[in-house]
């Protein structure tokens, strides 16, 4: 269900989150994110998260109509010309598409591990400052059937715009878990047997072959400059490195993980 405005202004209160898209701590507070691009709009309007509102030039109204129609929430819908988008916005979209979401309540660990069979594949991120690159981790996740990504309370969130865009829009169909203690977590995964495998880039000992994914593991993903904490290091009981030339000392998180789960669906016989 929706209903369509026709705007020439960004007035209204319920534009207010287009309004202050750069100023996304408000937006966290709410507990609202901004999608962007027809491809990401596309897949929150496919997804089963809470759709709140849709700022839109009239030609992808069409378009978008089967999708909208199918939601069963009522979806305010606003038209503007693109350049006039462009101008209040304050920045370039290359489509002119945007919409706002509701982050979607926090699941647990064992709700998550209660869906799936084991063997588990979980992935964590520590410490992370790049929303781009959380974006684009969330999208190796999804992309190599992660069964769920832990978010440390020390990273940038998967749900700030520029996250969600980079995500592709695969944020809606991975389970994440955002805002956690790592080393209580990771405690809780090694009770129920879950082996933890450290993405370091200084090992020289150990090998990402020779580490062992095809039981239930979670892969730990560090921060950009100074990759993974001490006090999550401890809790790994693998730590192993990606061979590469001897003049390059690490890759980007977002690459590293997509090796990492490479590897780990190689070994499972799904690569």
């Amino acid at each position: 269900m929706f209903t369509v405005d026709r705007i020439d202004s960004l007035d209204l209160p319920q534009l207010q989150p287009y309004r202050t898209m750069r100023r996304q701590h408000e937006h966290r507070q709410q507990g609202i994110f901004v999608a962007e691009g027809e491809k990401v709009v596309r897949r929150l309007l496919e997804s089963g998260f809470e759709v709140v509102s849709l700022l839109i030039p009239e030609k992808w109204l069409i378009e978008l109509e089967p999708l909208l129609r199918a939601r069963k929430e009522e979806i305010r819908v606003f038209l503007a010309d693109k350049k006039l988008l462009e101008s209040m916005t304050g920045f370039s979209m290359y489509q002119g598409l945007l919409a706002v979401g509701r982050i979607p309540p926090k699941p647990t660990l064992a709700e998550i591990v209660s869906r799936f069979r084991r063997p588990y594949l979980f992935a964590a991120l520590d410490g992370l400052s790049s929303a781009e690159n959380t974006g684009a981790v969330v999208r190796n996740c999804a992309a190599f059937g992660v069964h769920a990504l832990l978010v440390s309370e020390t990273c940038s969130s998967p749900f700030l715009r520029r996250a969600v865009r980079s995500s592709m829009g695969t944020v809606f169909q991975l389970p994440i878990i955002e805002g956690v203690k790592l080393t209580e977590t990771l405690a809780w995964l090694r009770a129920q047997g879950v082996h933890c495998i450290a993405a370091h880039p200084h090992i020289e000992q150990r090998k990402l072959s020779q580490a062992n994914f095809v039981s239930d593991c979670c892969i730990l993903l560090g921060s950009e400059g100074y990759g993974i904490s001490p006090a999550v290091m401890e809790l790994c009981q693998d730590a192993v490195a990606i061979p590469m030339a001897a003049r390059v000392d690490s890759l980007n998180v977002s690459a590293a993980a997509a090796v990492f789960l490479f590897e780990a669906n190689r070994q499972r016989g799904k690569a």
